[in-house]
């Protein structure tokens, strides 16, 4: 089995594809903050599948730490100063955030800092993978992006629908090759994501527009399997984006406000 990177690896739906590549064999690089959690998901995952798992303590909304993570990601395997470490054959760039307040009201910081983290750094260790599974003429990216790119709904939408973009036009810039590109596009899913932005998640959706993190991730992997591009877990949401993708701009500046 191949090895995967994971941003974002210690919470919410990145740490469900930790633990769904673990049992499917698959040896862990876990990237995120908090190096404690990343330790317990390490103890955890490793000994319970018999899989290695390296931890990588990162911000990736300081460029030296997307530095490191984007080095990791350039092994080949078998170059000089490369050690042990075996090459990433899959990356899932998931690390992102909600500010939870509106853009007027928010701090410039942190504006600046999730786009850092979902655009700049996506860009940089996506370029950083796809020239290492390149040479080795495989490889697969999963970019964790969001219906929410199809939305008028702030920075966060903004982020997603220029991961959107980068996805489908890496992927078909890579077609022939050994390297897909899938982007997941979720709607809402319980995690830790709306907890940690402030916003409860009852005051969001009824429970029926609320998706499992298990069964997300369990689409995502399978669409990455099969090479799909685009892949958007349950009938609801596929049509929720067809129809957001149709919708007068009005009406979808008017969601977002609404938002």
């Amino acid at each position: 089995m191949s090895t995967a990177l994971i941003t974002g690896g210690s919470a919410g739906l990145g740490l469900e594809f930790a633990r769904q590549l673990a049992a499917a064999g698959h040896d862990l690089v876990l990237v995120a903050r908090d190096a404690e959690r990343l330790r317990q998901v390490a103890e955890e995952l490793g000994p319970a599948h018999g899989v290695a798992v390296e931890v990588l303590p990162a911000d990736l909304s300081v460029a030296d730490d997307v530095a490191r993570v984007a080095q990791r990601l350039a092994v080949v395997g078998g170059r000089p100063g490369e050690g042990d470490l075996r090459p990433v054959g899959l990356l899932v760039n998931n690390a992102g955030f909600a500010t939870g307040t509106r853009f007027a009201k928010s701090r410039v910081t942190t504006e600046r800092r999730s786009i850092d983290v979902m655009v700049k750094a996506v860009v940089e260790l996506t370029h950083a993978a796809v020239g290492q599974m390149l040479e080795r003429d495989r490889g697969a990216i999963l970019n964790v992006g969001s219906v929410a790119a199809l939305t008028a709904g702030g920075t966060y939408a903004a982020a997603k629908a220029y991961v959107r973009t980068f996805t489908e036009s890496l992927a078909s810039e890579l077609r022939g090759t050994g390297v897909t590109v899938t982007l997941l596009s979720p709607g809402f899913t319980h995690t830790e994501f709306h907890a940690r932005a402030g916003v409860p998640e009852s005051s969001i959706a009824p429970e029926w527009g609320w998706l499992n993190a298990e069964y997300v991730v369990r689409t995502a992997l399978a669409d990455v399997r099969r090479g799909v591009v685009l892949s958007t877990p349950s009938a609801r949401y596929k049509a929720a984006s067809a129809l957001l993708r149709v919708a007068p701009r009005w009406a979808v500046r008017a969601l977002g406000s609404y938002r």
